[in-house]
């Protein structure tokens, strides 16, 4: 029998059925070059396991959703936030008793990562592996938002770490069009300046619970399970990933030179020291415009406003340091 530390308590998992799935491109590429290290790591420190490649998007949501199916106990993603992202969504494809048992472990090797910085996930290859051969287990809670797809179908997606809606769903556009080689933080930053400069603010309502109802000319918005994104930009300093709650940040009607002057606040988790910011908790969020706004889901961008975002209280078994 193995045993495996559970919030506290003691998950017991009969026979551990390892998944690794791996986004060969991430990271530049260089998740690639070094899977044979990885892979030989895992098997050594953890134990055999069946590997999944991905070679395109999507793939790895349906690696995962498979690997359930097929009994799997404890799947391992090796790559970036968008392939975590994947893999989130193709667990939370089966149902809770499905998906109770399973364990999920996150080697990070991508542009962004900015999810290990809120559950303390070692960005380091080797810990984060030998912390997966430990299975210290936190049960967290997921995002569910249903939204608008570009040709108007509506769809719906989970997350684990931030949706944001704005110049969020702008940089994420230019991010992914664009190369990444001069790592996360130029990369987030170069599209962020381009955006501040092309971007327009948008009138949007929010909606959080029925209680906070408001319409206002807006940069961005963030429903916040984790605390960063955008290549470490706090937007939810006081988010928790297993409160039951999501953290929602308006980033309103600033001047552009007031933006600038402020985006130092964004990045050392001062943001609600910013005049014109509204920070907020509540269950659900909802956020409608007449406008054109891009949706932003973990470094995705999957579609536009209008959106309805639920939480889903302890969702996912995720191996982090015991907190």
């Amino acid at each position: 029998m193995k045993n495996t530390s559970f919030n506290g308590e003691r998950l017991v998992v009969a026979h551990l059925n390892i998944n690794c799935i791996v986004n060969p491109h991430a990271g530049h590429g260089s998740t690639g070059s070094k899977w044979p290290m990885i892979k030989a790591l895992v098997k050594d420190r953890i134990g055999s396991f069946t590997s999944h490649i991905t070679t395109r998007a999507g793939d790895a949501r349906q690696f995962a959703r498979k690997a359930i199916a097929s009994g799997a106990t404890l799947i391992i993603c090796v790559g970036g936030d968008g392939t975590l992202n994947e893999v989130v969504n193709g667990i939370m494809t089966h149902n809770e008793p499905e998906r109770s048992d399973v364990l999920l472990g996150f080697v990070p090797n991508g542009t962004g990562c900015d999810f290990i910085r809120t559950v303390q996930i070692p960005g380091d290859i080797e810990k984060a592996i030998d912390l997966i051969a430990k299975r210290p287990v936190r049960k967290i809670d997921t995002g569910r938002i249903t939204f608008s797809r570009s040709k108007g179908q509506e769809g719906y997606y989970y997350f684990h770490n931030i949706a944001s809606f704005g110049l969020g769903g702008e940089v994420a556009q230019r991010v992914n069009r664009t190369t990444k080689a001069f790592g996360p933080f130029l990369s987030f930053m170069w599209a962020t300046l381009m955006s501040l400069f092309l971007y327009g603010k948008k009138k949007v309502r929010v909606v959080v619970d029925g209680e906070f109802d408001q319409e206002n000319h807006v940069w961005n918005i963030a429903v916040a399970n984790g605390q960063y994104h955008g290549g470490g930009m706090r937007v939810a300093p006081n988010a928790s990933i297993d409160d039951g709650l999501l953290n929602v940040t308006i980033i309103g009607d600033l001047t552009l030179p007031e933006v600038f002057m402020n985006l130092p606040k964004l990045y050392s988790g001062k943001i609600g020291e910013i005049d014109k910011v509204i920070t907020l908790t509540g269950k659900q969020v909802e956020a409608l415009s007449d406008q054109h706004v891009l949706l932003e889901v973990d470094g995705e961008q999957p579609g536009i406003l209008p959106i309805v975002v639920d939480v889903v209280p302890g969702a996912l078994n995720i191996i982090t340091p015991e907190s």
